[in-house]
């Protein structure tokens, strides 16, 4: 990759230290901004999903959850504020003693979004798990899939990544969905599902596709999937009736290259 294509990036690791005392702390989350002068693009991601709280709570059991559920919500509010470059320059100041950012460090990238998500993964997110040769987290596994195929097939800038919900299902709902899209007056959801763990995001994606419809008139709700749902497998057949009741579409990877290829052909 050449280097002029790419943008000089700043990011900060944002720590939680439940136990001041102890000086232990655990990171929960990254804030990633562009370093141009005008406008800059700015973006954090945050340990948001239940297992994610639960993991801290299990490192840190004095952990603040419902703290630790509030600030995605609170963070994006603050950086789509105009004031944003105000309140970071500021942040050091008002953050809790509890909550701190790390040094600032500067970096090279060409896909922002990308190199966040990378940022969480490095810095953030639980190491895969590996139990038999399969790694355990699946839906990180789908995301990263998902990421490749979209940008070789030339339709990841056209898509609007990390959508949060809450205008659809109730404010402060921390669900984003991950990929959405718009073609000739059709939204567009996707999303990965991982068949073979907890069926709890499944039912979390067949709620808010039910929560967005009655809110915008023509949707289509796709759902990645590892594979394609096993017909003698309990847990894959319950996931996938309830996807269908919300007339949520499946995509296991191994179609994924052919889905791409034409839902390129509907975004030109």
């Amino acid at each position: 990759m050449a280097e002029e294509t790419r943008n000089t990036l700043r990011y900060r690791v944002l720590r939680y230290t439940p136990n001041l005392i102890r000086d232990e702390w655990v990171n929960i989350g990254v804030l990633l901004e562009e370093t141009v002068p005008a406008a800059p693009r700015r973006a954090i991601r945050l340990i948001e999903e239940d297992t994610e709280i639960k993991r801290v709570a299990r490192l840190h059991p004095d952990a603040d959850e419902s703290l630790l559920r509030a600030l995605a919500a609170d963070f994006d509010a603050r950086l789509r504020e105009p004031e944003a470059s105000a309140y970071l320059e500021k942040l050091d100041q008002t953050l809790s003693n509890v909550l701190q950012f790390s040094p600032p460090k500067a970096l090279l990238a060409e896909d922002f979004d990308a190199e966040l998500d990378r940022l969480f993964r490095d810095h953030v997110a639980r190491p895969p798990v590996r139990r038999g040769g399969i790694v355990e987290s699946a839906r990180e596994w789908i995301r990263g899939r998902m990421h490749d195929v979209f940008y070789r097939h030339r339709i990841l800038a056209k898509m609007q990544k990390g959508v949060r919900v809450e205008e659809f299902t109730q404010p402060g709902d921390p669900m984003r969905i991950d990929y959405s899209y718009r073609y000739n007056g059709t939204r567009g959801y996707l999303h990965p599902v991982a068949l073979g763990r907890d069926p709890s995001q499944a039912k979390v994606l067949a709620y808010t596709a039910e929560q967005i419809r009655r809110h915008v008139a023509r949707t289509e709700f796709t759902a990645i999937t590892e594979v394609e749902p096993v017909p003698e497998n309990r847990r894959h057949q319950f996931i996938a009736r309830l996807l269908q009741a919300q007339d949520i579409s499946i995509v296991p990877l191994n179609r994924l290259e052919k889905f791409a290829e034409e839902l390129r052909s509907r975004l030109q």
